[in-house]
């Protein structure tokens, strides 16, 4: 491995580390934070998104001789004390691990689309904007394997350094894209021979009584408003019944149970 000591701060090599919430509120022009071991994993594995570097606590260095070999020889990992990586990132870094990410280039939403199989499971949010919900729904999609997640453009980044974190790296597993004009959207989709569900808590019908069809969009909409009303007056619409008195759960929560009852696997 290429094991580099770091023991500056200010050291040029982890400049992409530095100050880590401020850079997250900004952007990182083309590349995003991975943190911790499962993510860090991930990211080396798969092969969807390039790793740039590592930054490892020198105390969790043993514990990750297995992941680190899975990058390429020449891979930088860059380690530190404890102080020091405290001071590069602007923060406690309790877990110790960091990586930088590269995003590649992204299919768009119909070439994704186009490339599924006969049998497909899609998640389409629209204006989803808290990265717990968002990394909570990609989990959610990789557990009942879902093919793919839709995102309209209100939506918040999946790639953010807490979406990816609270989704223990799904976000860098299930494949995604960002559609641009609904109208467009759902008609590739209809092209495509996919029947189209909303949840919502005013549903036509009880989730219990839609049965799964061979290619199925999901479509989640941000917390309190839901989804706006003229798409759910294009859509078939269903609810997920509950007790007297209560009409609705985290959209987190309600991804789960929708995903299990038309999972596919």
């Amino acid at each position: 491995m290429n094991l580099i000591p770091i023991d500056d701060p200010g050291d040029p090599r982890v400049g992409a580390y530095l100050d880590i919430r401020e850079r997250d509120l900004v952007g990182r022009h083309g590349r995003f934070v991975a943190e911790g071991k499962v993510v860090l994993n991930l990211l080396l594995s798969t092969g969807r998104f390039a790793a740039e570097s590592a930054l490892v606590l020198e105390n969790r260095l043993p514990g990750l001789d297995a992941v680190l070999r899975k990058a390429p020889p020449e891979f930088p990992v860059y380690v530190a004390p404890s102080d020091i990586i405290d001071r590069i990132a602007g923060f406690h870094m309790h877990r110790g691990i960091l990586a930088i990410g590269i995003r590649a280039g992204q299919p768009s939403a119909e070439a994704l689309l186009e490339d599924l199989p006969p049998r497909a499971l899609v998640v389409v949010l629209v204006g989803i904007s808290n990265h717990d919900n968002m990394g909570a729904i990609f989990r959610n999609a990789a557990a009942f394997g879902a093919d793919a997640v839709l995102l309209d453009a209100t939506c918040c980044d999946p790639l953010y350094r807490k979406a990816i974190r609270v989704s223990v790296g799904a976000a860098l597993q299930v494949p995604f894209a960002v559609f641009d004009g609904i109208e467009r959207f759902t008609a590739t989709l209809d092209r495509l021979g996919f029947s189209q569900f909303a949840l919502s808590p005013r549903g036509e019908t009880d989730i219990r009584a839609t049965q799964p069809s061979p290619r199925l969009a999901l479509y989640l909409g941000t917390e309190g408003e839901g989804l706006p009303q003229e798409l759910l007056a294009r859509l078939r619409t269903m609810r997920i019944e509950m007790a007297d008195g209560f009409d609705s759960l985290n959209v987190a929560a309600a991804s789960a149970i929708a995903l299990h009852h038309f999972s596919n696997r």
